[in-house]
């Protein structure tokens, strides 16, 4: 049997740790790994248009499946286009190893021609980035970075100069075992304790959820039943915990809706269960706090903490809810009920009158028809800017779906990438990039990477011929809106070309037919829909700095853009209010 080279080596250890694809653009110093690739029969080489497109691809694919993923740069600028994508990645807490392929060991620091320091350079955005020198590192350095990478749920950068992946391997007496799931961490007794006093001590208690309840919807609403808790959330969060919940008062934040700003601010101690929500303007300062989450870097550097419980919420939950004493008095629950029924009602209404006539189309008819439609365990990837918005308001999570999107980085063009990287962990899945005409030019080239491998992704383009996002901050900051129009191509015309299905829609009454066909392609398929860039209504008394970088204010209704299926879900939760 002949001798394996490093990169071979390099490549059995990645499968060994469950990895099975490997994104990127083959290049020089990465020629070797690419070659230990194609004679590997358990992993796949997928041949990207662009790095970033590798690594958002890669992300999501951890994102949905909970295991890591790969992607893969060639020296200098090959792997600094995998940058942006791996800051998402890592951001969003997705496992992922980068390979950022290297000049010749003997160049480095010389000033060879593309010589970068990628172990410097990924140090910001990884967990671990370190430089194999020589073939006998190899293989720890690389089970290291696994181990970072799983462990820490997040990026590990891996720099391999191409001289040194086509040289022997190291000879192994053993294989080295590699960690690929992750423990669950429980509180200790001690903070387990000062919760129940602090639950017990509390007459309002509200809990707000973000990502980290992933896994733990029965336990949160299990503790929300019994201490008679509204339950509000972050974006990220929504997906988990919004569906099939009787507390439900709605999101908080720029996209918020109902009632969840005053249940987080009228309780008497607010619980944040798994959420690292960055715009502390929206956070109380005069309430008790508790935080509980399994990073405990991230405990309290948004606001003042009663008590910091560091724990998996799954397992702290687990915990405390035998321990706490069961409240009889549900009036703050029910009035909180009450309020975000009331403030879904009044939004709904804009948005519920001839809108099948409007034309340009109402971004917010297109999402509630999305959501009528789209499989019960379709993933959407959804682009940064009002593609967020809609998506907030209108997709409607029941356990199955899931909801993916550049939530924490706010990155544009991460839609159509992330789809890649979703469909293939199951092409029988309904996957839906639900993509602005900004960020799906951005890197549109890898609308061909889907027809290169026949991927069936729905791309339902929102059309305005904007950056909206971007001019309602210029608007309130009280700037006429400069360099944000988009000359747009017939998009349907451009996916035809590429020899996918396209349709475009320019008018209400084409818009459900036109997805009811997209969905039943076999293949990948665009619709193109004209959508209106001034459906956003803006409320009169806004501020600059609410809208700003996100960073903002008490107002509770910023964007006033609809809430398709929700209000139905508030009016049921209102049947649970006892009736005097």
């Amino acid at each position: 049997m002949a001798k394996q080279n490093v990169a071979e080596q390099f490549v059995d250890i990645l499968v060994r740790a469950g990895v099975r694809r490997l994104y990127g653009v083959v290049g020089d110093s990465l020629n070797p790994v690419v070659d230990a690739v194609r004679r590997n029969s358990a992993i796949d080489w997928i041949h990207v248009r662009h790095e970033e497109t590798a690594a958002f691809a890669a992300g999501a694919e951890a994102q949905v499946t909970g295991r890591l993923a790969a992607c893969a740069g060639s020296c200098g600028p090959g792997n600094l286009h995998l940058i942006n994508g791996l800051y998402d990645a890592h951001r969003s807490m997705a496992p992922v190893l980068a390979l950022a392929s290297h000049i010749p060991s003997s160049e480095i620091g010389l000033g060879y021609f593309q010589e970068t320091h990628p172990d410097r350079l990924f140090e910001e955005c990884s967990h671990y980035s370190e430089l194999i020198s020589s073939p006998k590192q190899m293989p720890r350095l690389l089970q290291t970075a696994i181990q970072h990478a799983v462990g820490r749920s997040g990026v590990s950068v891996v720099s391999l100069p191409g001289d040194i992946a086509d040289q022997p391997a190291p000879e192994r007496s053993a294989s080295a075992a590699v960690v690929t799931s992750r423990p669950t961490v429980r509180p200790g007794d001690d903070e387990l304790d000062k919760l129940v006093q602090m639950i017990d001590a509390a007459d309002k208690v509200t809990l707000f959820c973000g990502s980290g309840t992933a896994g733990a919807h029965a336990e949160v609403m299990e503790l929300a039943e019994k201490v008679k808790s509204p339950v509000g959330h972050a974006l990220r969060g929504k997906e988990h915990i919004q569906y099939d919940n009787p507390y439900d008062v709605g999101m908080s934040g720029l996209l918020g809706y109902g009632a969840a700003y005053e249940a987080t601010h009228e309780c008497d101690l607010l619980i944040l269960l798994g959420t690292d929500f960055p715009y502390n303007a929206f956070l109380p300062d005069d309430v008790q706090i508790v935080q509980v989450d399994v990073r405990p870097e991230v405990l309290g550097r948004r606001s003042r903490l009663d008590l910091a419980v560091w724990g998996d919420v799954r397992e702290t939950l687990r915990c405390l809810v035998p321990r706490v004493r069961a409240k009889e008095n549900r009036r703050f629950l029910d009035r909180m009920l009450k309020k975000h029924a009331d403030a879904l009602e009044g939004v709904v209404k804009a948005y519920t009158r001839k809108v099948e006539k409007h034309v340009p189309i109402h971004p917010e008819y297109v999402a509630s028809v999305l959501d009528e439609l789209a499989d019960d365990d379709a993933v959407f990837t959804v682009d940064t800017g009002m593609c967020n918005v809609w998506a907030a308001r209108y997709i409607s999570p029941n356990g199955r779906r899931r909801v993916i999107g550049s939530f924490s980085h706010g990155s544009m063009a991460n839609a159509l990438p992330m789809a890649i990287g979703a469909q293939f962990t199951d092409r029988r899945r309904q996957v839906v990039s639900m993509s602005g005409d900004g960020g799906f030019t951005m890197l549109m080239g890898d609308f061909l990477t889907l027809v290169q491998y026949d991927l069936p992704v729905k791309v339902v383009l929102f059309n305005n011929s904007s950056l909206s996002m971007v001019e309602l901050e210029m608007l309130v900051a009280g700037l006429p809106a400069h360099g944000t129009h988009n000359v747009n191509p017939d998009f349907a015309a451009v996916a035809q070309a590429c020899g996918a299905y396209g349709v475009r829609v320019e008018k209400p009454k084409q818009l459900a037919g036109a997805l009811k066909d997209a969905f039943r392609h076999k293949g990948p398929a665009l619709v193109d829909v004209v959508t209106d860039p001034n459906a956003l209504s803006i409320p009169p008394k806004i501020k600059a700095e609410m809208v700003t970088g996100f960073a903002l204010s008490a107002s509770k209704m910023v964007l006033d853009g609809g809430v398709g299926r929700m209000v139905q879900m508030a009016r049921s939760n209102l049947r649970n209010v006892p009736r005097p």
